[in-house]
């Protein structure tokens, strides 16, 4: 399975010259909404295909934060947008799968045509460095079980892959935070960093340069295994929560009934950037693994998200907080 993903991307790639340009479609530029403030993890890996997207589609391609109700504010921008490839969604699948099942929207996972995988994030644990209240996940746990609701842990809003981390952090250690929601994880950060809340889990790459300056101690990563790029985190194996294994994926999507041509070239031209070694080195320094691949493969995940995500609203464990 693995040999044939990269021999169609490898063939995605191969069709960028030969299918339709955007410009034959439309004059207007292409627009990447991200549904979170700037400064996240959505926000920066956005930044980061949008030049060489440029580049390669020969049209200006511009991001744009719409951030507001978890992510639905953006999301139902890029639902309700002209099906002709100029405006697309930089999103986690949470916003398009699990934010419908808490909260009212006006659109689901049939929408959205997938444009394909951009990238793998870790999850990371992360308190400030100066007074902080916690030194290990164990701590943290440890307290929060003594101290029921006492601990504000903060999220880039509710639905999001942050938030449905939090409510497995909480599930699995029998524990239960203060669970704070933003409009994406700048301003949660900026609240962490000013001791309005206690912890927060956040996308490695939005918090990374925090971690390196030594402004924040990362607790632990929310996957299993350590993290190569921050090799000194522990797990949560490390940290006695084994049932807890998650991370970030990042995606491009446009509105359903966009033309499959069109689907093909934003494709191409996103494998092609992703396949930049400057690309992929940015987003290494960002905390996240490129993710090249054809549509389908982004398909085949959001789907699962979405089975997953009907599962736990179906057992009442959806709840916005």
């Amino acid at each position: 399975m693995q040999r044939r993903s990269i021999l169609r991307a490898i063939g995605a790639g191969a069709a960028l010259a030969s299918l339709p340009s955007l410009a034959q479609v439309s004059s207007k530029p292409v627009t990447l909404i991200v549904p979170f403030a700037a400064g996240g993890n959505i926000d920066l890996v956005g930044r980061t295909i949008a030049v060489p997207m440029a580049r390669l589609l020969g049209q200006p391609v511009v991001v744009q934060n719409r951030p507001g109700a978890g992510g639905a504010i953006g999301v139902s921008e890029v639902a309700r947008a002209e099906p002709d490839g100029t405006t697309l969604l930089v999103s986690t699948p949470n916003a398009i799968v699990v934010l419908p099942r808490m909260v009212h929207t006006n659109y689901d996972l049939a929408s959205f045509a997938s444009v394909g995988l951009i990238s793998f994030t870790s999850l990371v644990v992360v308190v400030r460095s100066e007074n902080p209240k916690f030194k290990t996940l164990p701590d943290l746990i440890a307290y929060a079980r003594a101290n029921p609701g006492r601990v504000a842990i903060a999220n880039s809003g509710i639905g999001t892959t942050n938030h449905m981390a939090i409510l497995q952090l909480q599930e699995a250690a029998g524990i239960k935070f203060n669970v704070v929601a933003y409009k994406g994880s700048g301003p949660a950060i900026i609240d962490l960093l000013g001791g309005q809340v206690d912890v927060m889990v956040d996308q490695l790459s939005s918090s990374i340069n925090n971690i390196k300056a030594g402004k924040f101690i990362a607790l632990s990563v929310l996957s299993t295994a350590r993290d190569p790029l921050v090799p000194d985190v522990p797990g949560t194996k490390e940290g006695g929560l084994a049932a807890v294994d998650t991370r970030t994926m990042t995606g491009l999507l446009a509105p359903a009934k966009t033309p499959s041509a069109t689907l093909g070239t934003l494709n191409a031209a996103l494998n092609k950037a992703l396949e930049e070694e400057e690309i992929k080195t940015q987003l290494l320094r960002l905390g996240s693994i490129a993710r090249p691949g054809p549509a389908e493969a982004f398909t085949v995940l959001l789907k699962a998200e979405d089975r997953q995500a009907k599962a736990l609203a179906d057992a009442g464990k959806l709840k916005s907080e």
